[in-house]
């Protein structure tokens, strides 16, 4: 956890150390997917994340609303076909569309440690009023996800499967 007086924890990243790996086809070896906590991986696991990401927009409350609707489908494309961790990296992607919304929302740029002051946190409520908008549809959507029986089903029999 990141205090107000701490420094962020993408400081000290170890790359080696992370569960999921850009080399990794995880369409083709779904067996080393790990569902990990957040937003974990959602930017690294191909090839679902170069077919969610284009997608990906939270500028507007407008843009939101495609995007959420565009993932939504994604997510649900998936569950149709039993595959979990596409469904799982399209609900991360729902839940990061809330999460940097907010991040713009709260601070100015998106920015929210000063790296020329020892990565001071920035002062909140300094952000884009439209953000606000932005995340509340995509916290809508990523709520409906997480609440989707079928997607529950999926994710404890991954979990009882791979751990």
């Amino acid at each position: 956890m990141v205090t107000k007086n701490s420094k962020p924890s993408y400081l000290t990243f170890d790359k080696k150390k992370y569960a999921w790996q850009a080399t990794i086809d995880y369409r083709a070896h779904p067996e080393r997917y790990r569902v990990g906590k957040g937003e974990q991986g959602v930017l690294i696991c191909e090839p679902y994340k170069s077919e969610i990401v284009k997608y990906w927009k939270f500028k507007t409350e407008s843009d939101a609303v495609k995007s959420s609707k565009k993932i939504l489908a994604i997510f649900r494309r998936h569950l149709k076909k039993n595959d979990f961790v596409g469904a799982d990296l399209a609900r991360k992607f729902l839940q990061m569309g809330f999460t940097r919304s907010r991040r713009y929302a709260n601070y100015r740029g998106g920015i929210k440690y000063d790296k020329t002051q020892d990565y001071k946190q920035n002062e909140r409520n300094t952000g884009d009023p439209e953000k606000v908008k932005s995340a509340a549809v995509f916290y809508a959507a990523w709520q409906l996800a997480e609440a989707t029986p079928r997607y529950a089903k999926l994710k404890k029999a991954w979990r009882e499967q791979y751990g």
